[in-house]
């Protein structure tokens, strides 16, 4: 039986702010019941059935927005697409105008992803209706986190007391950022790396977290290390001498991985630039979990869509 949840169930997932571990447990342990789902001959269920959930995408993205829109209609939903460049966007229409237009047509809920930090903020204030960040510029990426947290679990059983080495661009990363927040409010070590031009001093100030730039001291007796890509089309000129100076040091490969727990898995939340900051032999070597994100991701959207349109645990 599920423990009784005391704390207020949040209306959004738009960072972990609100968010209590006791509340994200649930939430990830409903994944697993997702995952059942995933498993029949008939992967669907009708708990979202008669609801209709909005993907709305301001910046391009595969796996995030495929596997919400899967998320959705593997539990009924109807699902609109809403693309940016197609619509009165490109004619001036602001992003409040927009959203009010959608709320009229009866979305129920909106998934969103934008290059301008605090945008899902503004969908939930304009609609109304439960928003998920998608991904918002440098800041967040809720989701990502979650996935990432449950892949963790699956493999040892627990965050509690293990330690995640996040090796690369952390200053443009907001998959680093979500990561820092939620890890250590599930029990773990969060290690930040990166060299000094891409590790923004005040991410230390969290909870559980570290920052370094020595790649080896990040990874030593790390339990999973996860390789950021590197943002190119985000970065300004000067944070880099060079990719293969970069590579050279950052690059999370099999050296890189001896200094890590034997146990130890590599992450990645993709898209990978294979060979700058992850090696392919890692990649693709038994010690990879980056398909196993890919899998977890529509499991995870599922329990977050449940758990804010239907909130029984």
């Amino acid at each position: 039986m599920t423990a009784s949840i005391t704390s207020a169930r949040p209306r959004h997932l738009l960072d972990f702010q609100g968010w209590s571990r006791e509340r994200l447990t649930a939430l990830l342990d409903n994944a697993d019941t997702m995952n059942q789902v995933l498993d029949r001959p008939v992967r669907k269920v009708p708990a979202l059935q008669g609801l209709t959930v909005c993907t709305a995408f301001f910046e391009n993205s595969t796996r995030t927005r495929v596997s919400f829109e899967l998320a959705a209609r593997r539990m009924s939903a109807d699902v609109v697409s809403f693309a940016a460049g197609a619509s009165s966007l490109s004619k001036g229409e602001s992003l409040r105008d927009t959203v009010e237009v959608l709320t009229a047509y009866k979305v129920d809920a909106y998934v969103v992803r934008h290059h301008a930090a605090g945008a899902a903020h503004l969908v939930a204030r304009y609609s109304g209706k439960p928003v998920v960040n998608a991904g918002d510029g440098r800041r967040a990426h809720p989701t990502q986190a979650l996935l990432d947290a449950y892949t963790v679990r699956q493999e040892f059983g627990t965050l509690e007391g293990l330690t995640v080495a996040i090796v690369g661009d952390v200053r443009h990363s907001r998959v680093a950022r979500s990561n820092a927040e939620l890890l250590p409010k599930l029990g773990a070590r969060v290690v930040l790396c990166g060299p000094a031009t891409l590790l923004p001093e005040g991410l230390a100030h969290l909870p559980g977290v570290t920052l370094t730039t020595d790649p080896r001291e990040a990874v030593r007796g790390a339990h999973a290390v996860m390789a950021l890509r590197l943002q190119q089309e985000r970065m300004d000129a000067g944070y880099l001498a060079s990719l293969q100076e970069y590579a050279d040091t950052y690059q999370v490969n099999e050296s890189l991985m001896r200094e890590a727990e034997s146990g130890a898995i590599a992450l990645h939340p993709g898209p990978m630039n294979r060979d700058v900051e992850i090696s392919s032999d890692v990649a693709d070597g038994p010690r990879s979990r980056i398909v196993r994100q890919v899998e977890n991701g529509q499991a995870v959207r599922m329990s977050v869509l449940y758990h804010l349109l239907v909130g029984r645990e």
